[in-house]
């Protein structure tokens, strides 16, 4: 597949970039450069290659996922300028 300046002119247009005139040839190369990488990248063997998520295999630590310090609203409420019924109140913004 190859990219035109025309084609460039359309894709700088929808992703709403401005490319003056005189950019959109260099513009369309880079476009035919990133698309013969990805031909290169769809040439390579992959099959029985599990996916990845990183070069080097590891597991995350892992914790329960428990409370560990709740029940501790008269402390944060503590810290309000105003609170009405447990709640933080705040003024009205829309009228």
């Amino acid at each position: 597949m190859s990219i035109d300046t025309e084609t460039a002119r359309k894709v700088a247009k929808l992703a709403r970039i401005r490319v003056e005139e005189d950019a959109l040839p260099a513009l369309a190369g880079e476009f035919n450069a990133i698309l013969g990488f990805i031909e290169q990248l769809n040439e390579v063997d992959v099959d029985g290659v599990e996916p990845m998520t990183s070069v080097t295999p590891q597991r995350l630590k892992r914790r329960e996922d428990v409370v560990t310090d709740g029940d501790q609203q008269p402390a944060v409420l503590a810290n309000a300028p105003d609170t009405r019924e447990g709640f933080y109140a705040v003024p009205k913004v829309v009228e």
